[in-house]
């Protein structure tokens, strides 16, 4: 009865950012500074910001000796902002890849706060509050936070923006200059991070507002946007442009017009035409894993549907319905699909979700589709933990601690879930599975995947390198078989991605004092290209592993020449 009185009064609170931090915090703090660097992502923009570091070169994007023209710089800036920052007052960051994760977890944290505070406009007080909550401990954030790249900040953008632009909509003349300001700066920053993103998500909101709120009967070609004047569009525009335009002209120079062949025809078009790096996907991937990406609070959205669209009169409702709709719509229909490409859809069925636990009329959902969330509450919060039991068994072959903890975790979780669900307690539900989840992602992300050692190969050779040789230069070392991102950020962007065994000869002979890394598909080459070359080797020693991208053991031996 406590918690239950506590969770009441939750929603009730008149300042409720503290609430919402704490929360974040531990939801999203445990493995935050204790899971290594991961591939392949985050190594690379890590390392590219670590390069924007060391050459003061804040132009132009490298990784290695390679010009990186994917996105651009507006995450690298904030990483490399961070790292500077913690410098300035004694904290070595530079190699730690926990500061190139802190823009993250501020993206995430702006976003919470974003749904709590611009939501009231759109679903009252109480609601947005528990929508807020319900934000934080989604599976793909949680994981975003983790990960040193762009669409936690991202979605801090677009929250932002679309929470201005909910206000522009249901009160066109109450919305200020400053507002309107603030909603195309905004924009800007997004640009700055994620290119046509942030402005994408707005744009097909209003089209589809300007379609629904034409009047009854009238062609489909007379639209009706009273809203367009309020975000004073005439200077609005070149403000947004004006926040990005400096470095995007600054970049086609350096690049001689490279990065935006690249970013625009590698980049973007294949994501659209084809399922880059083997990230295809069929249109309903992501209503299909809805139920995991948006754990603990799937459930809740889920049975808000139905009433949700029953509603999509209101103009609230209809406010939240056209930012997350066509949104989703359209990454379904995109080739390359990835569970984060839909999470700026995610603050607007929040709120849906929560609208419709604090009412108390609300419309049941049919009867499958409270099957289905519960069957997505229960198998998630068991399943997840499970999983990271069976990691801990296939990898390291014990049965981690911290793993067994989480799959009790889990079962507490999904029974004091559905007890509350069979009482109608929707606005305690909520509550109760953003702060029920803290264990079980705690148990995963600090219990689990840090002490999967075995994964962790890079770190692990970085490790082994600098016991037998202490600040070797990274240019004098080569590797052949594991050109994963992260070696690179652990050792240093100018170390040598070494193609064949022989190449792995040929650079020990070149200079004295190197030392190369071999994986044993090489291995057998490189011993007859050093016969050949009268090279005496030297073993230091090796590291065996799972290269986790790839799906296979490997095993790295270290060599140098007497």
């Amino acid at each position: 009865m406590r918690l239950a009185a506590f969770l009441d009064r939750l929603p009730e609170t008149r300042r409720p950012a503290p609430w919402l931090i704490a929360l974040c915090l531990l939801l999203w703090l445990p493995g935050f500074f204790t899971i290594p660097a991961g591939d392949r992502d985050e190594s690379r923009f890590a390392q590219a910001s670590r390069q924007m570091v060391d050459s003061h070169d804040y132009v132009r994007i490298r990784l290695g000796e390679v010009e990186r023209n994917k996105k651009p710089a507006g995450i690298h800036w904030a990483q490399a902002a961070v790292v500077h920052g913690l410098e300035a007052v004694g904290i070595p960051a530079r190699t730690q890849i926990w500061a190139y994760r802190l823009p993250s977890l501020i993206g995430a944290m702006i976003a919470v706060l974003a749904t709590c505070l611009l939501g009231r406009a759109l679903v009252g007080r109480r609601a947005a509050f528990v929508a807020a909550a319900m934000l934080a401990p989604c599976m793909v954030l949680v994981v975003e936070t983790h990960i040193a790249k762009t669409d936690a900040a991202l979605l801090a953008a677009i929250t932002v923006a679309m929470g201005l632009f909910g206000r522009a909509y249901l009160t066109p003349d109450s919305f200020t200059p400053r507002q309107a300001a603030a909603f195309w700066a905004v924009l800007g920053l997004g640009v700055l991070l994620k290119g046509p993103i942030a402005p994408m998500v707005p744009l097909l909101a209003g089209i589809t507002l300007a379609v629904m709120d034409r009047p009854q009967g009238a062609p489909l070609w007379r639209l009706s946007a009273p809203w367009l004047r309020s975000l004073r569009l005439g200077w609005g525009l070149p403000l947004m442009v004006l926040v990005s335009a400096p470095w995007f002209v600054a970049i086609g120079i350096a690049t001689e017009g490279r990065f935006f062949s690249e970013a625009l025809g590698g980049d973007m078009l294949d994501k659209v035409s084809s399922g880059e790096e083997a990230h295809w996907g069929p249109p309903g991937m992501y209503a299909a894993i809805f139920g995991i990406t948006a754990f603990p609070s799937a459930w809740i959205v889920l049975r808000s549907l139905p009433g949700s669209w029953a509603d999509r009169m209101q103009a609230p409702v209809r406010f939240l319905l056209a930012w997350a709709v066509p949104t989703w719509l359209l990454f379904e229909a995109v080739q390359t699909k990835l569970p984060h490409y839909v999470l700026p859809a995610f603050p607007a069925l929040m709120l849906l979700g929560a609208r419709w636990a604090m009412d108390p009329l609300r419309q049941e959902a049919p009867a499958w589709m409270r099957w289905l969330g519960h069957v997505a509450l229960a198998g998630v919060a068991v399943g997840l933990p499970a999983v990271a039991l069976g990691a801990g068994l296939f990898v390291e072959r014990v049965v981690l601690p911290g793993a067994a903890i989480g799959v009790i975790a889990g079962i507490a979780m999904a029974w004091l879930l559905l007890r509350m669900a069979r009482r109608q307690a929707w606005g305690r539900a909520a509550l109760a599975g953003a702060i029920l989840a803290i264990p079980v992602y705690a148990a995963v992300l600090e219990g689990v995947i840090p002490r999967l050692t075995s994964v962790w190969v890079s770190s692990r050779l970085a490790a082994a390198v600098a016991q037998v040789a202490p600040g070797l230069p990274a240019r004098n070392f080569g590797v052949a078989g594991h050109h994963e991102p992260s070696l690179q950020f652990a050792m240093g962007g100018e170390i040598r991605l070494l193609t064949t065994g022989e190449a792995a000869a040929a650079f020990l002979a070149d200079g004295p004092g190197r030392i190369a890394a071999i994986g044993d598909r090489q291995e057998a080459a490189f011993r007859r290209a050093a016969a050949e070359r009268g090279l005496t080797l030297r073993d230091l020693g090796s590291v065996t592993g799972l290269n986790y991208v790839r799906g296979r053991w490997i095993t790295l031996s270290l060599f140098k020449v007497d």
